[in-house]
């Protein structure tokens, strides 16, 4: 079985994503597959220099981040430029560790896309979860946790997808908006309903 675990910004996906990790389950974090397809010698990284030129790179060869980030963030055609090099190798490089893990063994893999519905991946999956909480809650908790205004954390939640349209389209739902214990009890009886093992 794969199931995509999503949410938006600070509905505490990662909580969950850990918790499934520490009961045994495999999850495959599509940021840390986003970081992987850049470093020196992958294709996405000759892709990005070849487009993007030295600029974007630091003096020891590294993605400089911030840069790109800076480009891109004001730039709606080098967005769509950059997207194209990177979605595709991260695609292809969470799909090779499923393969892997179902190779190894394994009955159920997630795959942790936080932007599943935004970039339409449904098709990865078999079912999705999607971890929830109020956008008030998603507010309070950006504000809280990176410091930022009002302002800054509503522009922020409002550069996805509605959390409320998200867990329409969920086959299952974590509320997080109470504590963690009863988040976590949550997911003990959706593994149990949905008869998962890892």
């Amino acid at each position: 079985m794969i199931i995509g675990l999503t949410g938006s910004i600070a509905t505490g996906k990662s909580t969950i994503a850990n918790e499934l990790i520490n009961m045994g389950y495999t999850v495959i974090d599509a940021d840390q597959s986003a970081r992987k397809v850049v470093e020196p010698g992958e294709e996405a990284y000759k892709k990005i220099k070849e487009t993007f030129g030295d600029a974007v790179f630091t003096e020891d060869g590294q993605l400089d981040r911030p840069k790109l980030g800076e480009i891109i963030f004001n730039d709606e055609q080098k967005r769509k430029q950059l997207n194209e090099i990177v979605h595709p190798a991260v695609r292809a490089d969470m799909l090779a560790q499923k393969d892997q893990a179902f190779t190894e063994g394994k009955q159920t893999v997630f795959l942790d896309i936080p932007l599943l519905f935004e970039s339409k991946l449904q098709w990865m999956v078999e079912k999705v979860l999607v971890v929830y909480a109020p956008e008030a809650v998603q507010k309070e908790r950006l504000m809280k946790r990176n410091d930022f205004s009002e302002k800054e954390a509503a522009s922020r939640i409002a550069s996805q997808i509605p959390v409320e349209q998200k867990r329409e389209q969920a086959d299952a739902v974590i509320d997080n908006s109470g504590t963690i214990e009863q988040s976590i009890e949550q997911l003990h009886q959706l593994i149990k309903d949905w008869k998962l093992t890892p």
